[in-house]
């Protein structure tokens, strides 16, 4: 199998190198090698485990979060039972700093269970953390939601590959990391699970990285072949765009991870997937003939941009054709609703 290609990286990356407009523009993976390494957090962990989660605890809000913990025999990846009947895990409301003792005490056992805090808002849970450990993120464009910071702790884990709707900054905090990338057009080759349930929320790819069967799913070695791996280190920040699949590996007995989720799109605009699933409904099932005609339609009306559906109207009749704003986008909603609940 063909082993995939190291993403780039910028050594020695400063804040000129942080600029998500062009991160997006570029459209790629890249590593900003360093770019936190300042943090206090980062600096904790390179003292040890015990000093790491003792300055995480100095935060500890007291709101319960989110405790994933899968049985030793899953290797760490959080995925489905070998039947299909549910998941390989269970989750429980934990306080953050019992559930930190619990992955402290058998640390070093290899028969310990999985254990992770996945994707927990920074500033709800651990408020005051983010004073001295944050990036200094320049303005996006107006209107545009802030980025969401969350974070993520646990031991030796795997996050199945899947993808985010979102542009992702991940900052490896404490331990190490490996992401392994898939570009989007390699959905096919990956051959994705049911939409729900999910391990975490996402669809996720049925193949294991680790051990891939070819047999079972052949076109993986085509999504191999375009596939790009990044190797983190404390304080090196990953950013890779929106809809990139992605697996991502915890190497060290204990490892920390924030990331930044955004897109630069207006706050009013709707998730792709309600138009996805909508499509399912709609379109997915009709003649092959009608389906192809519905795609130039989707052509001419939206993956064009939408200039030739109005160019040729006057301003006053464009109605929903003209470009969204926030007004614009609330009456088109509410006749979706409409027409949804009939």
């Amino acid at each position: 199998m063909t082993s995939p290609r190291p993403v780039r990286a910028i050594e020695g990356a400063g804040a000129d190198d942080l600029s998500p407009a062009a991160l997006v523009a570029a459209n790629e993976p890249v590593i900003l090698r360093g770019l936190a390494a300042d943090w206090p957090l980062v600096a904790a962990g390179r003292d040890g485990v015990a000093a790491a989660m003792a300055y995480l605890k100095r935060f500890d809000g007291g709101r319960p979060v989110v405790g994933f913990t899968g049985d030793a025999a899953i290797g760490g990846r959080f995925f489905y039972r070998d039947d299909m009947t549910g998941l390989n895990f269970a989750a429980q409301r934990v306080g953050l700093s019992d559930y930190l003792d619990r992955i402290s005490a058998d640390l070093d056992d290899p028969t310990a269970p999985a254990r992770y805090v996945g994707s927990t808002d920074l500033d709800t849970y651990l408020p005051g953390l983010r004073a001295d450990n944050d990036l200094s993120l320049p303005p996006l464009s107006p209107g545009t939601a802030p980025p969401l910071a969350s974070l993520w702790i646990g031991n030796r884990t795997v996050a199945a590959t899947h993808y985010d709707m979102s542009n992702n900054l991940a900052v490896c905090v404490v331990g190490r990391r490996r992401f392994t990338l898939f570009p989007p057009d390699q959905v096919a080759n990956l051959y994705p699970g049911p939409l729900e349930p999910t391990p975490g929320g996402q669809v996720v790819s049925m193949v294991d990285l680790r051990a891939p069967d070819l047999e079972r799913y052949p076109r993986f070695a085509d999504a191999l072949a375009q596939a790009q791996v990044a190797e983190l280190a404390p304080g090196d920040v990953l950013f890779y765009p929106a809809l990139w699949w992605h697996n991502v590996e915890a190497l060290a007995p204990f490892n920390v991870l924030l990331n930044y989720w955004w897109n630069d799109v207006p706050a009013f605009v709707d998730s792709p997937m309600t138009t996805l699933l909508h499509a399912m409904l709609s379109l997915r099932d009709r003649p092959a003939a009608e389906r192809a005609a519905w795609r130039a339609m989707f052509d001419h009306y939206v993956w064009d941009g939408g200039e030739d559906a109005r160019d040729h109207l006057p301003p006053a009749i464009r109605g929903d054709l003209a470009p969204l704003d926030e007004p614009a986008a609330r009456r088109l909603r509410a006749r979706l609703l409409q027409r949804l609940n009939r």
